[in-house]
């Protein structure tokens, strides 16, 4: 398996950058259509309806910039991913087999699919990212009540 993971580095790569970009896309999609619905609500005779939709749009904008804000973080952070230099412990860019599934300690990203397999994109700060962290083939560990064997690290 271990062969594997190494071939499947650089299309589970791919698949998180185009996660990321995803919701790049998505997110300064939602901002322009917020700033064309404020911009094209003309205002009536019931200005209270208009500014009350105006505030609407301009807190969706809001909300949206910082989705954008983050999903560039992300991006960032994707980018600033290492290889590791070494497989004997688990690191940021490791890519971890274990009992329970394969990790990726990269970004905080949730599942990711390839044409292989399924991967849980992980932070190193998320709970199980800090807990597999330093960890080597055979360790064990537990997570909300589940216990989880390192079988292979990439």
């Amino acid at each position: 398996m271990e062969k594997n993971l190494k071939e499947e580095r650089a299309a589970l790569y791919a698949r998180c950058r185009e996660v990321v970009e995803e919701r790049i896309r998505h997110a300064e999609q939602a901002i322009q259509n917020a700033k064309d619905a404020a911009k094209d609500d003309t205002k009536s005779s019931a200005g209270d309806k208009y500014e009350t939709t105006r505030e609407m749009m301009q807190q969706e904008i809001a909300r949206n910039e910082r989705q954008l804000a983050e999903a560039n973080k992300l991006k960032y952070q994707l980018d600033a991913v290492p290889v590791p230099s070494t497989n004997e412990t688990i690191q940021l860019g490791s890519i971890v087999e274990t009992s329970a599934g394969l990790f990726f300690v990269a970004i905080a990203l949730a599942t990711v699919e390839t044409a292989a397999a399924s991967f849980f994109v992980i932070s190193p700060a998320s709970p199980v990212g800090q807990l597999l962290l330093g960890k080597t083939v055979g360790s064990d560990l537990s997570f909300n009540k589940r216990s989880y064997r390192v079988l292979a690290i990439v």
